[in-house]
């Protein structure tokens, strides 16, 4: 079951990563912008979680 929901969410993440490719390239229908919109909040959350996880645990360095 833990492959299951695994394989679900890194398929997600690359159909993201398409989605924002072909957005950059610029003939993306609305809802592959919105789509690579969403990856790339979702990815500066991410970013931004693991900087603060980072900077607590090296004692604010």
């Amino acid at each position: 079951m833990l492959v299951l929901i695994l394989s679900v969410l890194v398929l997600l993440a690359v159909g993201g990563v398409v989605c924002v490719y072909w957005t950059a390239r610029g003939d993306a229908p609305r809802w592959a912008r919105g789509v690579a919109t969403a990856t790339d909040v979702l990815s500066e959350v991410a970013l931004k979680a693991n900087k603060n996880s980072t900077s607590r645990n090296n004692g604010g360095d």
